[in-house]
């Protein structure tokens, strides 16, 4: 094995074989474990979430698959309709075209030839992440059998009567102009306006003050709310006003959706540009004094550009004509201005509210009226729900299905139609009389309906949402509609991996699918885990400048390139040099190469319960040190049994009492391992992969195996020699999971020695653990020792004692397991301890001065007198003690002074009140080490 451990020289290489190999596909034989992996937006590059989330799936994939499983993880990718209509539109602006200019089946042409040519970055990505991915079945959402999965579900759903069209409120994008769900929404708070405006009473007794963030909206008002226990207004219902600027009346009502407390208690309801409005609307729609409104109180007042319309296609010429044409901002301006002229604006009010703009364009979504195709979910969110009331699909962590029966519970009909071009065409056909005809192709439509080819049909210009096609996921991928084996050897899938935010959109979408279309769950558990946010909390994003690419923590990245990665493209530019300066200061040598094996493990150990994980790089750096380690022991275990006899042959092997403990502590260690892998806690997985492979095994055992093998009998040592590699290579299997790479190259080498000649570490049986090889006697033993030693050790670091410089050591208050652990492991004692004697101390002996620790009742008495520089360590320990004491007041003071405590952030404060304690810890035990010098 190379000296040092070089990531990049193996990760590539051992990729490309198993790939090569096919050893990602499911074997013919064994219960079926399948996991869907999320499908990333063709357009998409690999962020920190999918690069955990993928971790996960690849450790349960890989697991499964080591323990005889027929293991399918089932890539793919979402044609991702507005992400990617956005590109190729960008790239032909670039041309001096719009997709008009190409129009509808050229402009699709384009994207097809984008994606071949350019949408495959995240696959490859993936492949650098270690994903075992079953490259073979990749699938497409927009692929022809995925296509036709979408067009039977439509037509199903449509036939019995659970799709229709219907004019509703929806998340409009006056730049893209289609319908987009509430996850393409990002609302932020920004700083804005709250007037107050007069709307006159028809009856001539004054006004009502009204209070609105969107005083051009007013344009659309269909009544004027106030709480139906709101003793201010109440003998006001029944009563009009009159809505200033249009000369129309409209009614007050009263409703409970209205707050007392906001503003002045008066609400104005536009119910055709407000969801709240809407809801209002719907409940007072049959009331006659709504009825007799024009539209019946659902006035639109919009173009799909978010300008203010006209009167062209309305008989009752609602819109005042100066208004006309108007970008709904300068409406607003020209509304207030002329309420401001006739005496009808009382005040303007600074006020904060939440903004909601399209993820996409970045421009404000407008509730907007329009006619959409909607599923009816009600009838299909029954079943789903039920599924996890009787626990048929099991969510980890628990109480996340209480989000799930929230939503559920409150579902709404789901619009499904956007007004794009990239995507799964609505398979809907109109005639020039306006009847609808849904079909599998317009020839089907001709056919059933017995129209002639020259009948005039045109096909619905709208596509279907994205997550329509998302929800047939787990089975679509699987070859439905048609019945095929791996539909019926994956279906229902094992687990599904995902983030708490699209429960609703797409988790609880593809179990109301499933039922319906496959009689079964789509997946028996949801694994939900928490969002990926930088080591201070705060969510990564560009405009915060602290995202990290994954692929930079693996390869490593220059100061100036991560510089120009972090400003470049931004959609707020003002920020870049706050940005600049944050990353110069936080990265000033850049970001150095970790390899995949670490950055995986790092993800592993992050993976815990909570809503938020925090990422720290400076716990990958620290788990890139853990694969050193490792490396450097499999390279000293290869020196000491390359070439030796290893315990295969026929000769007796003899085991120390070290080497009974580490293989006991290798079995309980892994049925922990097993345990804590189904039941998703890969934290403490990687925690106890760790602890063992670092603190027993190498900082341990290696330890004492070298005693064994430079003063054991060749029985010994063939022993020694065997228990060094078996317990390597079952670490190496055990770590397999979490990290593919390192354990692979090392386990190449180390399993011919140990008798195993197959291909790859990947499909060897996953270590398990037997209970006949627990050897209590043995971990009580060495348990020990270890105390001892460490015992030993503290004092050498207390006392500032050379670590070379051998030591006396007496023991006092032995029992009888205490003399015979100190004749069985002398050896062990005296060389790890750098003992120089250990003799017992009889009653009748005085006790030197010493420094005393404890194993058990027993005690280690280490005499002082000869062993330290007494003048040297008593000025080391005084020079040491005053600087404490300066620093002590300082860190005081800030505790003491609000204005530190109060304004500074929760974790700088909680830094220094740690700081304190542990300085007052060390100041206590210097003091108490100084006491002891002087009495020497």
């Amino acid at each position: 094995m190379d000296k040092t451990y070089d990531p990049h020289s193996i990760e590539q290489r051992w990729y490309q074989a198993w790939e090569e190999n096919n050893y990602f596909a499911p074997r013919q034989d064994g219960e079926s474990y399948c996991i869907m992996i999320p499908p990333p937006n063709v357009t998409g590059s690999l962020h920190m979430g999918h690069a955990f989330q993928d971790t996960i799936m690849d450790a349960l994939t890989r697991y499964h698959r080591m323990k005889g499983c027929s293991t399918l993880w089932q890539p793919g990718t979402d044609h991702a309709g507005i992400a990617t209509q956005m590109v190729v539109e960008r790239l032909a602006e670039a041309d001096g075209k719009t997709r008009h200019d190409f129009g509808r089946e050229a402009f699709i042409e384009k994207i097809w030839e984008w994606k071949e040519e350019s949408g495959g970055t995240i696959m490859r990505q993936l492949r650098r992440m270690g994903s075992s991915l079953d490259w073979s079945r990749e699938r497409f959402t927009m692929d022809e059998g995925m296509s036709d999965a979408v067009r039977e579900v439509f037509i199903r759903l449509y036939e019995e009567g659970l799709i229709y069209r219907g004019k509703r409120l929806v998340n409009w994008d006056p730049v893209l102009h289609t319908a987009v769900s509430d996850l393409e929404v990002l609302s932020e708070e920004e700083n804005g306006s709250l007037w107050h405006m007069r709307y006159p009473l028809t009856n001539g007794t004054g006004h009502l003050v009204v209070a609105t963030t969107r005083p051009e909206t007013l344009l659309g008002d269909a009544a004027v709310a106030i709480h139906p226990n709101d003793e201010r207004y109440k003998h006001l219902l029944g009563e009009f006003v009159e809505l200033p600027l249009t000369g129309r009346r409209i009614p007050i009502i009263a409703d409970e959706y209205v707050d007392p407390e906001f503003g002045t208690g008066c609400v104005k309801i536009t119910p055709a540009h407000d969801f709240n409005d809407y809801e209002v609307w719907l409940r007072h729609r049959d009331q006659s004094v709504i009825q007799a409104l024009p539209h019946g109180g659902l006035i639109n007042i919009f173009t799909v550009d978010a300008q203010i319309r006209d009167n062209k296609d309305d008989p009752d010429q609602l819109i005042p004509h100066q208004y006309f044409g108007l970008d709904r901002f300068e409406a607003r301006k020209q509304v207030v201005a002329d309420l401001e002229a006739q005496g009808l604006l009382e005040k303007i009010e600074d006020h904060k509210l939440m903004v909601p703009r399209g993820d996409r364009s970045g421009s404000v979504i407008e509730p907007f009226l329009t006619d959409q195709w909607y599923v009816k979910v009600a009838p299909l969110a029954e079943p789903a729900i039920e599924a996890v009331e009787n626990g048929t699909i099991k969510f980890v962590p628990d109480n996340w299905k209480n989000t799930y029966f929230e939503w559920m519970r409150n579902i709404q009909d789901w619009c499904i139609s956007r007004q794009i071009w990239w995507g799964h065409r609505i398979p809907a056909w109109y005639d020039d009389e306006g009847n609808v005809y849904v079909g599998r192709s317009e020839q089907e439509v001709r056919s059933v309906h017995k129209l002639d080819d020259d009948y005039p049909l045109r096909q619905d210009e709208d596509v279907l949402d994205t997550w329509f096609s998302s929800a047939l996921w787990p089975f679509s991928t699987l070859g439905w509609p048609e019945n095929t084996p791996e539909l019926a050897k994956h279906y229902p899938t094992s687990v599904l991996v995902t983030g708490f935010d699209i429960i609703f959109f797409w988790v609880a979408r593809m179990i109301m699918m499933g039922l319906k279309f496959q009689g079964q769950v789509p997946f028996k558990e949801v694994y939900i885990h928490g969002l990926i946010r930088d080591a201070e909390g705060q969510k990564m994003s560009k405009s915060k400048g602290n995202v990290l690419d994954p692929i930079d923590l693996i390869d490593g990245i220059d100061l100036e390139s991560l510089v120009q990665k972090r400003i470049s493209g931004m959609m707020q530019p003002h920020l870049a040099k706050k940005i600049e300066a944050a990353t110069r200061k936080h990265f000033p040598d850049g970001i150095p190469s970790f390899g995949t094996d670490a950055l995986r493990f790092t993800f592993a150990s992050l993976a815990s319960t909570g809503r938020d994980i925090r990422f720290d790089l400076a716990r990958t750096e620290g788990y890139r040190n853990f694969c050193n380690k490792l490396w450097n022991a499999a390279r000293f275990v290869l020196m000491n049994t390359e070439g030796h006899d290893n315990g295969l042959g026929e000769a007796d092997c003899e085991y120390s009492q070290a080497d009974r403990w580490i293989r006991s502590r290798l079995n309980e260690v892994t049925a922990t391992i097993r345990r804590d892998i189904e039941t998703y806690r890969f934290d403490l997985t990687a925690q106890a992969i760790y602890e063992f492979t670092w603190n027993e095994y190498c900082d341990w055992y290696l330890e004492l195996a070298k005693i064994s093998l430079q003063s054991g009998s060749e029985a010994q040592q063939r022993g020694t020699r065997k228990t060094l590699l078996t317990v390597l290579e079952q670490i190496l299997r055990l770590a397999h999971p979490l990290m593919p790479f390192i354990t692979e190259e090392i386990w190449q080498r180390v399993a011919p020695l140990t008798g195993v000649h197959e291909a790859t570490i990947m499909l060897q049986p996953y270590p398990e653990s037997d209970a006949e090889q627990i050897d209590k006697a043995a971990v009580h033993e060495i348990d020990w020792i270890m105390s001892f030693i460490l015992g030993v050790r503290r004092i050498r670091g207390e006392m500032n004692i050379a670590p070379g410089k051998p030591l006396p050591v007496l023991l006092q208050n032995g029992l009888d397991q205490d003399r015979n652990f100190v004749e069985n492991n002398r050896g062990y004692l005296e060389k790890l301890g750098r003992l120089e004697k250990i003799e017992w101390l009889t009653q009748s002996d005085a006790e030197p001065e010493s420094a005393i620790a404890l194993v058990g009742d027993m005690k280690i008495l280490i005499p002082m007198a000869g062993l330290i520089d007494k003048e040297a360590e008593s000025a080391r320990l005084n020079k040491e003690i005053q600087r404490i004491s300066k620093e002590l007041p300082r860190i005081e003071g800030k505790l003491n002074n609000p204005s530190f405590t109060d304004k500074a952030p929760s974790e700088v404060v909680d830094k220094e009140k740690h700081k304190l304690i542990e300085l007052r810890s060390t100041l206590n035990n210097l003091e108490a080490q100084l006491i002891k010098i002087k009495a020497l």
